[in-house]
């Protein structure tokens, strides 16, 4: 399905001069993975502690931009100058639900929003990413089907975090908009399972060379 996930290799072209500076300086895959999970987490933090000021949400779409620039350059360091690892491996998984939570999480804390909601959002988010994990481990490739991957997930979030921000939405509307993102998840879990299996099983039907 659809995923603002399939512009990323246009968004890395853009970033290619960057990364290439990285690079030159000395400046790690790991030690990118890192630092964006870190900042994620202190966004999330600052967020949180001023949740009862509309305007401090404007930071997350902000935030949400860096990052994903960010997420791309750790992997474009890792595959195109030989700093690929298998820390690497646990730190760009790992780093990522954990700045995801950080993220969504302080949503809940507005006036009438769902805990609940916040909290599936945030569930099916972790488990939509184990499913897509989960691909090599029965033949298939890391699993990136939408429609609501990481750069959806992020997209949206910073979306519904602007609005707060300018307070053109109240809580019936996020409220809306979070069970939609849920609904989409749990889409998105399902597809990277069935497109995990029917990649596994398309490998298995392949005569050995």
């Amino acid at each position: 399905m659809p995923s603002i996930y399939q512009l990323k290799p246009r968004f890395q072209n853009l970033l290619r001069p960057v990364v290439q500076r990285l690079f030159d300086n000395g400046t790690s895959a790991n030690q990118v993975t890192l630092s964006a999970a870190v900042i994620s987490l202190l966004v999330g933090a600052v967020v949180a502690t001023f949740a009862g000021h509309a305007w401090v949400f404007l930071i997350i779409p902000l935030w949400m931009i860096l990052r994903m620039a960010l997420n791309a350059i750790d992997g474009m360091l890792a595959r195109e100058f030989g700093q690929q690892s298998k820390l690497g491996a646990y730190l760009n998984e790992l780093c990522d639900i954990v700045a995801d939570s950080a993220l969504i999480l302080p949503f809940a804390l507005l006036p009438e929003v769902s805990l609940l909601t916040v909290l599936l959002v945030t569930l099916l988010a972790l488990f939509s990413e184990y499913a897509g994990v989960l691909g090599p481990m029965i033949g298939a490739s890391r699993r990136y089907d939408g429609p609501m991957g990481k750069s959806d997930r992020a997209f949206a979030l910073g979306v519904i975090a602007t609005a707060v921000a300018f307070g053109l939405i109240n809580a019936q509307w996020i409220n809306g908009l979070f069970a939609l993102m849920a609904a989409l998840l749990l889409v998105t879990l399902v597809n990277r399972v069935r497109q995990g299996l029917k990649e596994a099983g398309t490998t298995a039907e392949q005569p050995a060379e």
